[in-house]
C-alpha cells in the first residue's frame, strides 16, 4: 500500500515539474490514493486488535500499538490558572511558550511563545549536547523576558515514545524522526534537562510534567471543551491519544482512568507490507 502511494506521489511530482496540473489531474492521483472500503475494515480491525494487545500485560511486548500510558488522569476543568512555561520538543524545530491563565473576562489565557532552530549537528550529537541547547533556548527566552528570576513551573512536550511512572518522569523507549541524539534512550529526559539547567547555573525550573505533544493537544482543547476526549497529531509524525477506563488497562494499577497514548505511527509501516 505505501509503495503504490509512493510511486504515484513520484510521479506527481515530476508531472508538477513540466507544467501545472489542472483539477481533474489532481482528482486522478488523488483517486489513485484512495482506499477500498474492504482495505480501511482490514486497516480498522487489525489495529482494534493492536490496541487490545497493547493494554494486555501479556500482549504488550509484542504488541505494534504500545498504548502507553500517561499519568495524566483528567482533562482542565477551568479552573486552573497562573504563570507557566511551556517546551515543545520533537518536530522540525523547538518552541518554547510563556502561558498566563487566569479567569479575566477579556482574556484567559495569554501566550507568547518563541521558535528555535534544532541544527542537525544537535539532533544527531550526544545526548548532553541535546538537552544543553535545549537549556540555552530556554535561558534566552527567559532573558529577554526578564524572567530568570522567576522559578515558574514548566510543562515539557517530549514527542516520542516513552515508558512513564510518574507524571515527572520519562524514559525514552527509542528515537523517532530525524533525532539520533546518543545516550538518551533508556534515560529519563527530564533528569537530562534539570542537569543541563543547572550546570548553567543562571536560572532555575520547575519541570512538573512531561507528556507527549497528543497529550498536550488534548489538554489545550480539553481547557475549552470539556467533552474532549481524543488528541491527534499529523504533522512530522503521527499518533493520536484518548481518555481509557482503568478495567481495560492491565499495565498500570490503580482507581482511576487515564490518558494513554496509543504510538500508533508504528503499525502503519507494518500494515505496508
Amino acid at each position: 500500500m505505501g509503495q503504490i502511494c509512493q510511486r504515484e506521489s513520484a510521479t506527481a511530482a515530476k508531472k508538477l515539474k513540466s507544467h501545472p496540473l489542472d483539477e481533474s489531474e489532481i482528482d486522478k492521483y488523488l483517486y489513485a490514493m484512495r482506499l477500498s472500503d474492504e482495505t480501511l475494515i482490514d486497516i480498522m480491525t487489525r489495529f482494534k486488535k493492536e490496541m487490545k494487545n497493547g493494554l494486555s500485560r501479556d500482549f504488550n511486548p509484542t504488541a505494534t500499538v504500545k498504548m502507553l500510558p500517561t499519568f495524566v488522569r483528567s482533562i482542565p476543568d477551568g479552573s486552573e490558572k497562573g504563570d507557566f512555561i511551556a517546551l515543545d520538543l520533537g518536530g522540525s524545530s523547538f518552541r518554547i511558550l510563556r502561558v498566563q491563565v487566569n479567569h479575566e473576562k477579556n482574556q484567559n489565557v495569554h501566550m507568547e511563545s518563541e521558535v528555535y532552530d534544532t541544527p542537525e549537528n544537535i539532533v544527531h550529537g550526544s545526548g548532553s549536547q541535546l538537552f544543553d541547547h535545549v537549556a540555552e533556548c530556554l535561558g534566552d527566552f527567559m532573558e529577554k523576558r526578564k524572567i530568570k528570576d522567576k522559578k515558574l513551573p514548566v510543562g515539557f512536550t517530549f514527542s516520542f515514545p516513552c515508558q512513564q511512572s510518574k507524571i515527572d518522569e520519562a524514559i525514552l523507549i527509542t528515537w523517532t524522526k530525524r533525532f539520533k541524539a546518543s545516550g538518551v534512550e533508556g534515560a529519563d529526559v527530564v533528569k537530562l534537562l534539570n542537569k543541563a539547567i543547572k550546570k548553567r547555573g543562571d536560572y532555575d525550573a520547575n519541570i512538573v510534567a512531561v507528556v507527549n505533544d497528543t497529550v498536550g493537544t488534548m489538554m489545550t482543547c480539553g481547557y475549552d471543551d470539556q467533552q474532549c476526549e481524543v488528541g491527534l497529531i499529523i504533522g512530522t509524525g503521527t499518533n493520536a491519544c484518548y481518555m481509557e477506563k482503568l478495567r481495560h488497562i492491565d499495565l498500570v494499577e490503580g482507581d482511576e482512568g487515564r490518558m494513554l497514548s496509543t504510538q500508533n505511527g508504528e503499525p502503519l509501516e507494518m500494515m505496508d507490507h
